[in-house]
């Protein structure tokens, strides 16, 4: 958690708050926005495999460097100049090259540090990305699924603990998928968070726990009988349906406005009179 504005809040430098929490042998998968030099660099000094998409900015030319096959190949990437918040020490304790893979994966060219395409092949490549959206999914599971879109409390600090509510609550829904998908002998994510979250509602409101096992066992086998759909391939628009009501944000306290309505009536624009 940080400052939602000013300095040093960018995505990357919060990242950099928490990047010593990888170690050797994850896989690190982020879109194009992390597609950078050093940051990469960090990773792979670490035993850190990353897979991203490759940045808007950098062209990709598949007739350099070591072909390893149809649109896929090594090059080195030349270390660029010092970015403003770096040292100049920190700096040159980066190498001055550094050796990724490039891949064009249907649409989309890919930068991964595993470089050898019999260990990891093209299509693997392309297939680990797709897990890739999972993070949009369990973004919006937190945000929209739970509520956490809008928080209620006034004070910084009030709504730190709301969050860790929010994330408490997400960690203990997400507990209860892994146990049902142990006992169904299914994966966590084939089973449909909205839809624990509603049996697990509505069996703790109609009070059916106890600490008899055929009752969690019956709780784990409802939230195994929805599971999710493949769709493969699939796109939305990125837009919202619903349109937005044509009335002002209450900027005034309600009694107050309540008092300003009761005295001089609605506004004539809102056609309420």
């Amino acid at each position: 958690m940080a400052s939602h504005k000013g300095k040093g809040t960018g995505e990357h430098r919060l990242f950099r708050g928490i990047k010593d929490l990888f170690s050797e042998g994850d896989v690190m998968l982020a879109d194009s926005y992390y597609c950078r030099y050093f940051l990469i660099a960090d990773q792979q000094s670490r035993g850190v495999d990353v897979l991203f998409e490759q940045h808007g900015a950098r062209q990709t030319d598949f007739r350099r460097g070591e072909t390893l096959g149809t649109r896929d190949h090594v090059v080195n990437w030349q270390k660029p100049a010092r970015p403003e918040w770096m040292s100049q020490e920190e700096h040159d304790s980066y190498p001055d090259k550094l050796k990724v893979r490039e891949v064009k994966v249907g649409k989309k060219v890919l930068v991964t540090t595993f470089l050898v395409p019999r260990d990891v092949s093209k299509k693997a490549l392309g297939k680990l990305y797709l897990q890739r959206w999972h993070v949009e999914v369990d973004l919006r599971n937190i945000k929209t699924t739970l509520g956490m879109e809008t928080l209620s409390c006034k004070t910084a600090a009030m709504c730190e603990k709301e969050m860790w509510v929010y994330f408490l609550a997400y960690n203990l829904i997400r507990l209860l998928m892994a146990e049902a998908a142990l006992q169904a002998n299914v994966l966590p994510r084939d089973l449909s968070f909205k839809h624990t979250l509603q049996i697990w509602v509505s069996w703790s409101q109609r009070q059916f726990l106890s600490n008899a096992k055929e009752d969690t066992d019956a709780l784990f086998l409802l939230i195994a009988q929805i599971r999710v759909g493949k769709r493969p391939d699939r796109i939305e628009p990125r837009a919202v349906k619903r349109r937005p009501k044509p009335y002002p944000r209450l900027q005034k306290p309600r009694q107050e406005e309540r008092e300003r309505i009761k005295n001089h009536g609605h506004d004539k624009k809102l056609g309420l009179i």
